[in-house]
C-alpha cells in the first residue's frame, strides 16, 4: 500500500540562460506582432546567441508531485508514459534515485515529452515544449491503485482515462488530488462534472478557476460559491505572489507569501505548492470533508505548500529546490501570515 500515487507527466528538461534575448514590452510593438500578452522574449533569426548557462534536468508533473511527497517521507510510486529514447531512461534513473516506484510504460511511436525553457532575469521564462508519449497513457497503463491519495496532473492525457482511473480509486475510498490542465479546462464545465464531483481537492490558479467556474475572474465569492457545487471537499486558488485563498465550503483560509531571497526561475511553483499542500493534509490526517476542516491541518498544509514554492522558485529547475521533510523544519519555514474568516 503506497501513501500517495501520482499520476500525469515526465519531461526532459533544458534551461537556457540567454543574456542577448531582448525583451518587448512595447505595446504597440506588441499588438503589431499579434502579441496580447505584456511583455516577449525576441531572438535575432538566422544568426547564433551565445547561452550564459545550461541547465538539464527532470520536470513534469506527476515526477515533480513525486519527489515532493518522496522527500516529504512518504511511501510513493508515480505513473506516467515515456518514449524508447534516452530522455525517458534518464528520467527513470534520476527518479529512482529518489526512492519512488516507477510504473511507466513506453510508447514506441512518440518521444518522451520535451521542454527548452529560456530563463529571464527576474525568474520569468517561457517553455518551448514538445508533447510527445505522455498524453498516450491508456487505462492498461494504470497499476492496481493500492493507495490512500492519488495526485492527478493529468496534461493532455484522455478524459476517459482519468475519470475510469478517478471512478476506480474513489470505489477503493482513495483520496484524490487534481490539479487540472489548460487541456481539461477546455473541456468545459458539463463534461468536466462527473470527474469533479468525485475529487476531494482541486487546485488551480485564479484565472484557471475563472475558466473552469465560468465566474468572473474578480468574483472571488462567487467562484467558490460554484466551488462549493462541484467539488465534495476543498477547492485551492493559488495566485502567485499574492499568495491564495482555500475553501471548504464554509471557511476560507487566505494566506500571503514567504520571501523570496531570489527568484531565479518559476519553473515547477504551481507543481511544488499542489504538491506540498497536499503532503502536508496527509500528514495532518486531514479527511477534507465540506465544512468540517481542521483550521490547523488547512494552515500546516498551506505553510508547507508555500515553503515548497519559495524553496523551488530559488533554484533552476522544477525539482532541485524540493524541499525535504528535514528542510522543512528550518525557522524560515515556521510562519506565515493566514487569516481565516466565513464564505
Amino acid at each position: 500500500m503506497f501513501d500517495v500515487i501520482t499520476i500525469g507527466t515526465a519531461t526532459k528538461d533544458v534551461f537556457l540562460k540567454l543574456p542577448g534575448a531582448r525583451i518587448i514590452r512595447d505595446k504597440k510593438e506588441l499588438e503589431h506582432l499579434h502579441i496580447s500578452i505584456a511583455e516577449a522574449i525576441c531572438l535575432p533569426f538566422g544568426s547564433k546567441m551565445e547561452v550564459e548557462e545550461l541547465i538539464s534536468a527532470i520536470g513534469g508533473g506527476a515526477a515533480n508531485a513525486a519527489v515532493t511527497f518522496s522527500r516529504q517521507g512518504f511511501k510513493t510510486a508515480a505513473v506516467f508514459k515515456i518514449g524508447t529514447d534516452f530522455f525517458g531512461k534518464e528520467i527513470i534513473s534520476s527518479i529512482k534515485k529518489e526512492k519512488i516506484k516507477i510504473f511507466s510504460s513506453e510508447d514506441k511511436k512518440n518521444p518522451t515529452d520535451y521542454s527548452t525553457i529560456i530563463i529571464g532575469q527576474n525568474g520569468d521564462r517561457t517553455i518551448l515544449i514538445h508533447r510527445g508519449a505522455s498524453g498516450n497513457l491508456q487505462k492498461k497503463d494504470i497499476p492496481s491503485l493500492k493507495t490512500k491519495w492519488l495526485y492527478i496532473a493529468p496534461s493532455n492525457i484522455s478524459f476517459s482515462v482519468i475519470n475510469s482511473i478517478v471512478s476506480e480509486a474513489k470505489k477503493r475510498g482513495v483520496m484524490i488530488a487534481m490539479n487540472p490542465s489548460r487541456f481539461y479546462l477546455k473541456m468545459g464545465l458539463e463534461t468536466l462534472k462527473p470527474l469533479l464531483d468525485k475529487i476531494n481537492v482541486i487546485i488551480v490558479n485564479r484565472e484557471e478557476a475563472s475558466i473552469l467556474t465560468s465566474v468572473s475572474y474578480n468574483d472571488e465569492k462567487a467562484i467558490f460559491h460554484k466551488f462549493d457545487e462541484l467539488i465534495n471537499g476543498v477547492a485551492v486558488m493559488t495566485e502567485g505572489k499574492n499568495g491564495g485563498v482555500v475553501s471548504d465550503c464554509c471557511h476560507i483560509w487566505r494566506y500571503g507569501i514567504f520571501p523570496n531571497e531570489k527568484i531565479v526561475d518559476a519553473t515547477g511553483a504551481g507543481d511544488a505548492f499542489g504538491s506540498g499542500f497536499i503532503a502536508g493534509l496527509i500528514k495532518s490526517g486531514e479527511e477534507c470533508q465540506k465544512n468540517a476542516c481542521h483550521s490547523l491541518n488547512i494552515e500546516y498544509a498551506i505553510r508547507l505548500g508555500l515553503a515548497n514554492a519559495t524553496s523551488v522558485v530559488e533554484k533552476i529547475g522544477a525539482e532541485a529546490g524540493i524541499l525535504t521533510a528535514e528542510q522543512f523544519k528550518s525557522s524560515r519555514w515556521r510562519s506565515v501570515n493566514i487569516k481565516t474568516e466565513n464564505l
